[in-house]
This record gives C-alpha cells, sequence and structure tokens, in this order.
C-alpha cells in the first residue's frame, strides 16, 4: 500500500524559503513509532500526520527527526495548504484540527495567505539560566520562560542575526528550544525573531509558528499594537503576520507546494521498519 506524502515550504509563497514540512494524510492512525520513523525519513524539522475525523476536522500530530511535539505552526499551516490543494477539503472550507495543545484552526484570506488560530504561550520573567548567554553568544536584556521554550531579548537586530549559537550547550537546557529576539530594524517589520531547538532535534528552524505564540503577546506589551508583521531571520527566512486576541494568537503565512510522492509501506508495518520515500517534482 503506498501513502501520499507532500513536502511543503510554509510561511513563504517562494520556492526554497521559509520553513518546510512534510505532510501524511493517513487513512486510519498508525502507530507514534512509524510515525517517528516517517520523520526520521523525511528529516525536515516537522513531519505533520491527519487522520480524518466524522465530524469534518482531522487529528493532527507533528514530529520531528527525533521527537514529537505538542504544537507546531509551519506544519500546520503545510497541512491546511494540502488539504486544499488536493481537495480533500473545499477552498471555502475552514480546517479544523484536534491537537495536544488543543483545538486549531486554519482559514483561507485574501491574496494566498492562510491564517491560524493558535492558542498564545505567554512567557514570564524568568532567572537567566546557567549557560544561557554562552549557549547563545549573546548578551540578553531579559529572559523569560513559556510553557515551552526560553524568550531571550537582546539589543538589536544586528545581534539577532549574528548569534552563532554552541548547539551542544545549548541543547543541555531543560526546554524545547530558545527563540532570540529584538526589535526590527526594518519599517517593513515590527520584530525579529531566530529560534534554536537542538534539544528536539532541530539546531535551527528556520521559520517557528509556535515560537509566535509567544513573541505575540510579549511584543503586543511593549509596542503597545495587537497587529503586528514578524520576519524570522534564519537563512532561509519568512514573514508571519500575527494578532493577539486575548489567550488566543492569529498566524497568518503564505505556502507553496514543493514536492510531492509516496511512502511504500506495508499496511502492518511496525515502529521498527522505516518506510521508503520516492520523491518527484510536484506538478
Amino acid at each position: 500500500m503506498s501513502l501520499r506524502i507532500t513536502q511543503v515550504d510554509a510561511f513563504t509563497a517562494k520556492p526554497y524559503r521559509g520553513n518546510p514540512a512534510a505532510v501524511c494524510v493517513l487513512p486510519e492512525a498508525r502507530p507514534a513509532a512509524w510515525m517517528q520513523a516517517v520523520a526520521r525519513e523525511m528529516n525536515l524539522s516537522e513531519t505533520a500526520f491527519l487522520v480524518g475525523r466524522d465530524d469534518g476536522g482531522y487529528d493532527l500530530r507533528w514530529f520531528t527527526p527525533t521527537v514529537e511535539v505538542a504544537l507546531c505552526g509551519h506544519a500546520t499551516l503545510a497541512s491546511a495548504h494540502v488539504l486544499w490543494e488536493t481537495g480533500l477539503l473545499a477552498r471555502d472550507v475552514q480546517a479544523r484540527f484536534s491537537t495536544q495543545s488543543g483545538p486549531v484552526t486554519a482559514t483561507r484570506r485574501d491574496g494566498g495567505w492562510i491564517e491560524l488560530d493558535f492558542p498564545a504561550k505567554r512567557e514570564e520573567k524568568a532567572a537567566t539560566p546557567p549557560g544561557l548567554e554562552e549557549a547563545l553568544r549573546v548578551k540578553a536584556l531579559y529572559v523569560g520562560r513559556s510553557a515551552f521554550d526560553y524568550l531571550v531579548l537582546v539589543s538589536s537586530e544586528d545581534e539577532v542575526r549574528a548569534a552563532r549559537p554552541d548547539f551542544g550547550l545549548l541543547a543541555t537546557l531543560p526546554v524545547r528550544g530558545v527563540i532570540v529576539t529584538s526589535r526590527s530594524s526594518s519599517r517593513d517589520f515590527d520584530f525579529v525573531s531566530r529560534f534554536f531547538a537542538p534539544a528536539a532535534g532541530v539546531n535551527e528552524d528556520p521559520v517557528t509558528g509556535s515560537a509566535h505564540c509567544c513573541l505575540t503577546p510579549f511584543w503586543a506589551g511593549r509596542l503597545g499594537k495587537t497587529e503586528m508583521t514578524a520576519y524570522q531571520a534564519s537563512a532561509r527566512g519568512g514573514v508571519v503576520r500575527v494578532r493577539l486576541r486575548g489567550d488566543r494568537v492569529d498566524l497568518g503565512g503564505q505556502a507553496v507546494t514543493i514536492m510531492e510522492g509516496e511512502l511504500r509501506a506495508e499496511p502492518n508495518i511496525r515502529g521498527e521498519d522505516a518506510p521508503i520515500s520516492e520523491g518527484r517534482p510536484a506538478r
């Protein structure tokens, strides 16, 4: 039996920018070990797995090459994009997902934009943990901690872009990852960031939707505005439109399909048996 898998660049309208994610729509639930094996084979920052529900929504899970994660923005955006592009969901129908972090939705907007409705993950001021500044090689003006990550405020966009972390040391911190952020030096954006998660198998994530669940309330309080445009300043780069709504965050982004392929796997495959991935260019 073959399963379709699609690679999508998310939070970008340009191929080979933004954050790549693999999306696999399953006819029925598969063991976590099997999904982890596929994610390891794809070797992207996240691979998303969807299973249709009787109510028209989808169960959605996300895996890095090494672990399952509780919340992922770019692979959710990619999942909605795939549902609409393949006709599994009508383009005027909202995509509804059930996840470890509760219900999330995706809605098509004008201009090819997709808007995600995610939970806000507010940070609280925290003591700077030993090794954090040494691992990041930056000077922290402020350190906060959310349910998932440390947030580190630095003095300028130049410092965000110049960060060259010691990933081995960074991986010893007891969090999913570390967000480094500052105000933007460009009029096009309100703030910039980068995200490092070596403990989760991703040294630097190109564009991180879930990090903006923390960044949005953080910068809303400092800039006095609830709607902002953010840029994640990784080598690939990506744009995220954000809006704070109480305990929810809207994340807007675009997406482009890069590759479609098939996973050849036995119906009763176990987690220790890795499928074979064969890809072909997208039409």
